[in-house]
């Protein structure tokens, strides 16, 4: 069966998310994992200072790339509720909805970071501070930006939650990936909850969570590689409609 021309949207649609998805990927490992994880100590406020003052074109790039990161994120918003909008318009709009919730959070969160580094590189704050205080407001700000990704990833599971589904019911990518972005979605949802309802942690639902999470990045990467290089099944999800 040759696919139609009102087909073309969406096989495009499927290889722009795909590409997109590759970008949040590689710009979120590289702000999260490879920058601000080796910059900032938790329990440290000194050092988390020292560390963000001495690397602060660093840290600059790791904001910049999460700008980058949150403006791929509207792509891929756009562009899933395109490819998936005739297989259901309603959950699709909920999906892109969810998505942009979770950018606009992410977006504002950004600013704590931003006050981060003022705080640890801005002369000027030095004559309203003492140095002790300077370094805690700055490690407070981190705090509450890792709270707002909470927040934010809390939409993010329920937007993954949806796709999963809707992946699963589409047909256009192998059923397995559907499920297991439904089952990895419950990681983002178990560790931000967690966070926010214990915040002494709970080892136990660390494990799970973590378990979860690496599931999701499989999984998440697995459907983006799919999108962009093998692309959607249009013609089998046909067939299988036809039949139904």
């Amino acid at each position: 069966m040759v696919s139609s021309s009102a087909d073309r949207p969406q096989q495009k649609a499927g290889r722009l998310a795909g590409f997109a998805w590759l970008i949040i990927i590689v710009a979120g490992i590289f702000a999260e994992f490879l920058v601000r994880m080796q910059l900032i100590v938790p329990t440290d406020a000194a050092t988390t200072a020292h560390n963000i003052a001495e690397s602060q074109w660093l840290f600059r790039i790791s904001i910049t790339s999460d700008l980058v990161m949150l403006v791929f994120d509207v792509v891929v918003a756009v562009a899933l509720y395109v490819l998936f909008k005739p297989v259901d318009q309603s959950l699709a709009l909920l999906a892109a909805s969810l998505r942009l919730v979770m950018n606009a959070i992410l977006g504002i969160n950004l600013l704590n970071l931003i006050v981060a580094l003022r705080l640890s590189t801005d002369a000027i704050y030095s004559t309203a501070f003492d140095p002790e205080q300077l370094q805690s407001l700055a490690l407070l700000f981190i705090s509450a930006h890792s709270s707002g990704y909470d927040i934010g990833l809390v939409f993010f599971g329920l937007h993954l939650l949806t796709i999963g589904y809707l992946i699963y019911q589409s047909g256009y990518v192998p059923k397995i990936l559907g499920i297991l972005l439904i089952v990895a979605s419950s990681g983002y949802l178990i560790d931000s909850f967690a966070n926010i309802l214990l915040p002494q942690g709970e080892a136990i639902l660390e494990a799970i969570a973590s378990v979860l999470l690496v599931l999701a990045l499989v999984a998440e990467l697995a459907i983006a590689l799919w999108l962009l290089f093998k692309g959607i099944d249009l013609q089998q999800t046909q067939e299988t409609h036809s039949i139904a």
